[in-house]
């Protein structure tokens, strides 16, 4: 409620300039009223653009099976560790606030882990909410073009997300390990920032490659070397950017101490990721897949590896949220009008922000890349009226792409004062800004296949 009030009432750049000091003076408070509660586990933090949350489930998925005691925080899902499995993340952060943060790591501690596999945003690093969290590992995915509303430039959004590996680094207790991805530009800046760095990549660079790489449409075989050690691995996550994904994990076993058979294992363990590339299958003669994909740069890999496989018509449906980076519209109904068939722009988060100004800027990427409204491009705000849209156009051999609400178990639209209030500073909590409802692309996908077989609910 104070932070409200204070955002109201300070000017916005001046808000933003003390904005981190609050954050750390919190920070400090919390971790001393709740004991300082990651001081004795091993905690690796993933950061990165995109694929931080399937990085995460693989690092966790291949330290359990190899006998580890091992929690995992992320977009998706808190796993406490205590044998219950993945809990949904309650929150629509990454890596939630403070307070939030530490009081589910100690859960976490009493359940026994003493390992936290966590999931860390450029926000969370830049607002100090991980301050004293004992990294003992850091992983760097990849960089791309995200949260620049909040950064403002790609370099303070490339800083923040570089702390982590500092962070790690100042941890003299800790391994002081650096993974980052030797084919993303940004990747050795990272690893020149800790003691112990490890390059991944596809392309000849970096000391951990993956070679003999062969690609179906359900994963993906490889053989990743680092000196004289060979990993023969079976990922069952398609796409080659969960080739990428895979080393990463690679990296973090080796670190560790894992052999390659319980490496190879690990990685072969793991068949899915809730709303990563995830088939929705009713019966129907087309296939429907549901991603979190939301920028550009995811985009561009996935449509580079869905086409290739795509027998017919590439329908796509997507949007882009309001209060984030605007410059990415146009860019992603850009690429989707070059490489999808047809286009179909929805609301996303709109927040309170005029949702159909945001399917305007979309629609003029999609246009200067030669999509005709009507035609092979529609704007259809309603999103569960755009998943049946797209599924009722739908023949044999198409694919329907569901982007960018993946795992995600509700949609943040305009509340009845949005209009009104939206030159003010976000605020998500206020009910007569923005109004939170229930929905997941999975379910609508389901609905709108059976309503189309005409089978019952």
């Amino acid at each position: 409620m104070l932070r409200r009030i204070i955002k109201k009432v300070i000017p916005r750049s001046a808000f933003k300039a003390v904005e981190p000091y609050g954050h750390l003076g919190e920070a400090m408070l919390m971790q001393a009223r709740h004991g300082f509660p990651a001081k004795d586990l091993k905690v690796i933090g993933v950061t990165g653009t995109d694929g931080k949350t399937t990085t995460c489930t693989l690092i966790t998925n291949m330290l359990r099976a190899n006998g580890y005691k091992v929690a995992m925080m992320t977009t998706i899902s808190v796993d406490y560790g205590d044998g219950r499995g993945p809990q949904p993340n309650p929150t629509r952060l990454t890596t939630m606030g403070v307070g939030g943060l530490l009081s589910r790591i100690k859960k976490i501690k009493a359940s026994g882990a003493e390992w936290l596999v966590l999931e860390t945003t450029s926000h969370a690093l830049a607002q100090h909410r991980v301050w004293a969290i004992p990294y003992t590992i850091a992983v760097m995915t990849n960089l791309g073009h995200e949260h620049l509303d909040y950064h403002g430039t790609f370099e303070n959004y490339r800083a923040a997300k570089k702390m982590l590996f500092t962070q790690t680094d100042r941890n003299k207790k800790g391994l002081r390990v650096g993974i980052a991805n030797a084919d993303d530009p940004s990747g050795a800046l990272f690893a020149a920032a800790v003691k112990n760095p490890v390059l991944y990549g596809t392309k000849g660079k970096g000391n951990l490659q993956a070679t003999a790489i062969k690609l179906t449409p359900n994963g993906s075989t490889f053989t990743a070397k680092a000196g004289s050690d060979e990993y023969h691995i079976t990922c069952h996550l398609p796409g080659s950017f969960n080739v990428y994904n895979s080393l990463a994990a690679i990296g973090v076993g080796r670190a560790i101490g894992l052999t390659p058979a319980q490496i190879e294992q690990g990685i072969a363990s793991l068949d899915s990721v809730e709303g990563r590339m995830t088939h929705v299958d009713e019966g129907q003669d087309f296939t429907v897949i549901v991603d979190y994909a939301h920028t550009p740069e995811s985009f561009e890999k996935l449509f580079k590896e869905i086409r290739p496989l795509t027998k017919n018509r590439l329908i796509a449906v997507f949007g882009s949220a309001g209060r984030r980076d605007e410059a990415k519209r146009a860019q992603q109904g850009a690429i989707a009008g070059r490489d999808a068939d047809v286009v179909i722009v929805t609301e996303e988060d709109d927040r309170d922000i005029d949702g159909q100004e945001i399917l305007e800027q979309i629609a003029a990427g999609a246009e200067g890349a030669g999509k005709r409204r009507k035609k092979d491009l529609f704007l259809v705000h309603d999103r569960p009226l755009a998943v049946q849209t797209a599924i009722d156009m739908a023949k044999k051999g198409d694919v329907v792409l569901l982007l960018g609400k993946g795992h995600e178990k509700s949609i943040l639209s305009n509340g009845p004062k949005a209009a009104a209030l939206r030159h003010l500073q976000q605020d998500d909590t206020d009910p007569q800004r923005v109004i939170k409802h229930d929905y997941d692309e999975v379910t609508a996908a389901r609905t709108a296949l059976r309503t189309r077989l005409g089978k019952k609910a």
